[in-house]
């Protein structure tokens, strides 16, 4: 069985809670990405996504020198790494969410997507189920 350590991005940028919106923003662009974890002392204490940045900042009217911790999610739904893929597609699926920080010991060690897992041959149903999931949800 694969878990999530075996299909997960390890190489994962972050920012830090003295970081502020436009510099997520700005890393966001740079890096081609939808989504920086915000870490502090090596600990996961927040995600930003650029619907965060959308939703919480810009129709908010904060701008863009507004500090992380204003736009960012902090009530985190995360992963352990030894879990199943079919544990993380459940999880996305049930929460309508396209990333799932990984966690071992309190610090990010990676993230996992819909991505990761439909790139993934022997998860490729489960991400497909998983996305049926989150686009019927968002749609209703």
């Amino acid at each position: 069985m694969q878990t999530v350590r075996d299909v997960m991005t390890t190489n994962v940028d972050v920012c830090t809670p003295l970081d502020n919106v436009y510099e997520v923003a700005l890393k966001m662009k740079d890096l081609n990405v939808g989504a920086i974890p915000i870490v502090e002392n090596n600990q996961l204490v927040g995600m930003i996504t650029d619907r965060d940045l959308v939703v919480r900042g810009i129709a908010e009217k904060h701008p863009g020198s507004n500090s992380v911790t204003d736009v960012m999610s902090d009530h985190l739904i995360t992963i352990d790494p030894n879990a199943s893929l079919q544990e993380a597609s459940t999880l996305m699926a049930e929460h309508q969410i396209r990333r799932l920080p990984v966690v071992e010991n309190g610090q990010l060690i990676g993230i996992v997507s819909l991505g990761d897992l439909a790139t993934n041959q022997y998860s490729d149903e489960q991400a497909g189920v998983a996305l049926s999931e989150i686009s019927e949800q968002d749609h209703q």
